[in-house]
């Protein structure tokens, strides 16, 4: 392109009379803002359109062997984007639709060429092309920053469905592209209830979102994310959605929490351990005293005796529990198979597996994936959520799914039965000790879970609904190297 003031025009003409004729015209309407350059012949031409130093091209239909579509598909071919006004010497539909569609920007006829006309023709070709080459390159701008983008970008029309996604999206939401643009934007969404905030919000009058949501990938597995979504356009028929990936913060904000609930147990639990056992100690010596002394028996007497002394040392146990439940105890960690402490798991239930009836579905991923734990202790973890799913099914009609999977840096089971479900203002007491919904049990053995999962580094989540079931997810950093 020319670097100073004057526009540079090169005329690919074979006739010199035109030349002079359209420089004269040039001269006579625009004397300092144009400079033409003329070359007769095709080959020439071609030479001279590689150093690419002109703003506008005028080129004759009629080139010897040659015609200007010809040196259109020229340009084509370089890939050099330029603005061309085609010349022919009498008008003609087909000639004019040839030039078009190989990319000429104007098409004059050389008998009805005036200074006006052609003044005007390559003002108005010059400000289009200006303008196509801002459009260009912003929309070029806009494509990288879709492209690059480390945050999820989806577009999704007046329905609702998806019609574009950057890379980002398809690896955060794990979907095949092709897959992805069958879907809505509701099938991203855990939760029904969310699905209707959302959409309400989205269809508001200023049609806004920011928030916090929970998706679930194409394989099931859960993420927390950040929506902003807000219309395109006036006529409501564009939907830019921009989804933050928040998992593994809040996944760190979680595992901060439960870690200064379990210390805040552990020292309750030491208070209490202390200022419990030292009467209750006390209680079961004067019990004992009682029992030997010389003091007459009565049935009545002996039998109140012996219900204290139990229920001490039931109180004792319990103190003793709490404490186990809530202390970060020393493991002993080494390279284990997550499908293999799985199937271990699953061989300590058998028994209860086949009394009740329950049918087991098993998804373990392969290879199997190596995580650092106690294998002792992550059984008695497993082990207890496995129970809890047979015992909230009915006998002969449950099933418990078992399955895992993996990205990069975590790997992942989930435990999901068909019971009763968990009622949501239990959901948020599961772990606490003590708590449980069972006419039996001392409700620590989510507790225990819940300790021995953080302790290796881990972290669990619980979804359910009354009547259709629970789900434990546990996830594991990944032993790098292993396999």
């Amino acid at each position: 392109m020319a670097i100073n003031s004057k526009r540079h025009i090169l005329m690919i003409d074979d006739d010199e009379d035109d030349f002079f004729l359209v420089n004269a015209l040039l001269q006579d309407i625009s004397p300092d803002e144009y400079v033409l350059q003329w070359v007769s012949s095709y080959s020439e031409a071609l030479a001279i359109i590689e150093a690419r130093a002109h703003d506008l091209y005028l080129v004759d239909y009629r080139l010897g062997a040659h015609t200007g579509i010809d040196v259109l598909h020229h340009f084509r071919n370089l890939g050099y984007k330029a603005p061309v006004i085609l010349f022919t010497g009498k008008g003609d539909y087909h000639i004019d639709k040839e030039a078009m569609q190989a990319g000429a920007a104007d098409y004059l006829v050389k008998s009805e060429i005036n200074a006006v006309g052609l003044e005007r023709a390559i003002r108005y070709t010059l400000d289009k092309f200006t303008h196509l080459h801002a459009i260009e390159k912003s929309e070029k701008r806009y494509f990288s920053i879709f492209e690059k983008s480390n945050d999820a970008i989806l577009l999704a029309d007046c329905e609702h469905r998806i019609v574009a996604a950057n890379p980002a999206a398809i690896r955060l939401l794990r979907y095949e592209e092709a897959s992805l643009y069958n879907s809505y934007l509701g099938n991203l969404f855990a939760n029904n209830e969310q699905i209707k905030t959302f959409i309400d919000q989205l269809c508001a009058e200023d049609g806004v979102v920011h928030q916090e949501f929970v998706f679930r990938t194409f394989e099931g597995q859960q993420i927390d994310v950040v929506v902003n979504a807000s219309l395109l356009d006036e006529k409501k028929q564009l939907y830019l959605c921009i989804i933050q990936d928040i998992t593994e913060r809040k996944r760190k904000e979680q595992e901060k929490q439960q870690q200064e609930k379990f210390a805040i147990t552990g020292r309750i639990a030491r208070v209490i351990a202390h200022e419990v056992r030292n009467p209750l100690t006390n209680i079961l010596l004067a019990v004992s005293e009682l029992k030997t002394s010389d003091m007459p028996e009565t049935a009545d007497s002996q039998l109140y005796l012996d219900i204290m002394e139990r229920n001490c040392h039931r109180i004792n146990q319990l103190v003793t529990e709490l404490l186990e439940s809530t202390r970060m105890s020393e493991l002993n960690m080494l390279a284990q198979g997550l499908n293999v402490l799985i199937e271990k798991t699953l061989q300590l239930a058998a028994d209860r597996l086949q009394l009740n009836d329950i049918r087991v579905v098993k998804k373990l991923r392969e290879p199997d994936m190596q995580i650092m734990a106690d294998e002792d202790k992550m059984i008695i973890a497993l082990l207890n959520i496995v129970i809890n799913g047979i015992e909230a099914m009915k006998a002969g009609d449950g099933t418990l799914e078992l399955e895992t999977w993996h990205d990069t840096e975590r790997v992942f089971v989930r435990i999901r039965d068909t019971g009763s479900g968990i009622p949501p203002e239990n959901l948020a007491k599961l772990f606490e000790p003590f708590f449980t919904s069972k006419t039996k049990g001392t409700g620590l053995g989510l507790t225990a879970t819940q300790n021995i999962i953080l302790n290796h580094k881990g972290q669990i989540q619980v979804n359910s609904r009354p009547g259709e079931g629970t789900e434990f997810v546990i996830s594991f950093p990944i032993v790098k190297g292993a396999k």
